[in-house]
């Protein structure tokens, strides 16, 4: 199989031709490797390989799941894949090398998949942009002066560029959905409590969740099917549901009632071309029989900023001050980064109790939206408040020194509409439906009721046959031409 013909298959597909012996595991593997040298250089999504493991994988017989033989990539964040390194995109995690698998990676190795390679991530998964001292900076395939969005750029990236079609990421306040927006990938963000996080702990107190960025709706569907396990001792779980996602995705979501934002959630503007993609999303959904009407910016926000700042400084300085106690000598000067240094320093100035008030806040603030919920059965909404910013963080920030406030209000203002769902545990996903006259795609978000993946997943299908996506690819010729890339072997 060529590259141009791997390229031409989701996830799904791929394991189709795997089960009828059309092409082997090793020939997917080989394809994937060779795009990975095509395009990698340009845009710097791939910063781990794992080759020498995932040919191992092969050889002694990859487990009969339904992704069998699927070239698959994993975050470098979060999904811990043993005997691999697990740098969450930091000069201090360099070293570590995870001990056990995640119950997440496991559950890919149970259904096939041959992971050969981690993605890149901003540090800790702090920023919407990747621009790391440890891996360097992470492009869009769109446009190679735009970033992929954060913290799981990476992933969208991998996945735009047509690295691998389906590849792990996570999602604490967008990180799923902004890349998917800025590559034009499908993103989707399960319900709090739906994958567990296991055998760690929920992060960032509940707002971290880990689902994957696909090509297509069905390969989201039926891998969020192999994920939603819960297991022993998670604080938030929820069980599978009777019928499996996959099968919902080819059902009718019966007429549905949107509330739509043509502001973003703070009822502040946000750019022309994505109010247009929102009233372009409007019109489709009218033309498939549902109804919508504009919704006025939700109550109550101005807390979120404040509870999102409490919770992820105070457990950025915690997780550091634990690898810190772990290795058994103190932090250097030069092991985190600017930004992160700032966060991890703010975090040591927040007391328990503000951090347990943050907790008691963000569970009132989701009782405060779900009446909105009442009213409709799904939110429209974009899923960025601006187009794609520039690759690096001195672009973004126009030079000069950081201010941490300065650089978390660009970044609200770039990811405005994502965090809250993050807050309310609801399911969200952002769907690649238009492209700007230059040729950058505009992702819109569709919020559900909670735990209300089916219908969510459901009407993503619908959409994705009335207006599909897939064949738009990013050019070529500037993926041909990067300069090299900064691969590392376990």
């Amino acid at each position: 199989m060529n590259t141009d013909e791997y390229q031409s298959y989701d996830a799904t597909g791929l394991a189709q031709l795997v089960a009828r012996k059309d092409v082997s595991p090793t020939e997917l593997f080989e394809a994937a490797l060779a795009r990975v040298e095509q395009v990698n250089p340009a845009i710097n999504a791939m910063v781990i390989s794992t080759e020498d493991e995932a040919r191992r994988a092969i050889a002694d017989g990859l487990p009969d799941g339904p992704f069998r033989g699927v070239p698959f990539l994993l975050k470098d964040l979060t999904a811990h894949l043993k005997g691999t390194r697990m740098t969450s995109g930091s000069r201090l995690m360099k070293d570590f090398v995870s001990p056990f698998d995640s119950a997440l990676t496991t559950a890919y190795k149970q259904a096939g998949f041959v992971t050969f390679g981690k993605v890149s991530t901003a540090e800790f998964g702090l920023l919407g942009v990747i621009d790391t001292d440890l891996f360097g900076t992470t492009r869009n395939p769109w446009d190679l002066q735009r970033s992929p969005g954060g913290s799981s750029g990476g992933s969208a990236a991998a996945v735009a560029a047509r690295i691998a079609p389906a590849v792990n990421g996570s999602d604490a306040g967008g990180s799923i959905r902004i890349p998917a927006a800025c590559c034009g990938c499908f993103g989707f963000k399960p319900s709090r409590g739906r994958v567990s996080m296991a055998p760690m702990v929920e992060g960032l107190g509940g707002l971290t969740t880990s689902h994957v960025v696909t090509r297509s709706v069905r390969d989201s569907a039926a891998i969020l099917d192999l994920s939603c396990a819960p297991q022993p001792g998670d604080f938030f779980a929820i069980e599978p549901p009777p019928t499996p996602f996959a099968r919902e995705v080819e059902r009718s979501p019966g007429k549905l009632r949107f509330g739509m934002l043509l502001t973003n959630v703070y009822g502040g503007a946000m750019d022309l071309e994505i109010v247009d993609a929102v009233k372009e999303t409007a019109r489709l959904l009218e033309d498939l029989g549902h109804a919508v009407e504009v919704a006025s910016p939700l109550a109550d926000l101005e807390q979120v900023t404040a509870i999102a700042g409490i919770l992820f400084s105070s457990s950025v300085r915690a997780g550091i001050d634990a690898e810190v106690e772990r290795r058994g000598w103190p932090l250097r000067d030069d092991e985190l980064q600017t930004v992160t240094r700032m966060v991890y320093e703010r975090g040591g100035r927040y007391s328990a109790r503000e951090f347990a008030r943050a907790l008691v806040q963000m569970q009132f603030l989701a009782r405060g939206i779900a009446p909105a919920f009442q009213k409709y059965d799904m939110l429209l909404t974009g899923t960025l408040g601006r187009m794609p910013v520039k690759a690096t963080l001195a672009e973004v920030m126009g030079g000069g020194s950081f201010d941490l406030d300065a650089v978390s209000a660009r970044f609200y203002d770039f990811g405005p509409n994502t965090q809250i769902f993050n807050i309310t545990g609801q399911p969200a996903m952002s769907l690649p439906l238009m492209w700007t006259e230059t040729g950058m795609p505009v992702g819109v978000q569709i919020v559900g009721q909670p735990a209300g993946e089916a219908a969510l997943l459901a009407l993503a299908g619908e959409i994705e046959r009335a207006r599909p996506w897939d064949a738009r690819r990013p050019p070529e010729g500037p993926l041909r031409n990067g300069q090299a890339s900064k691969v590392e072997a376990l």
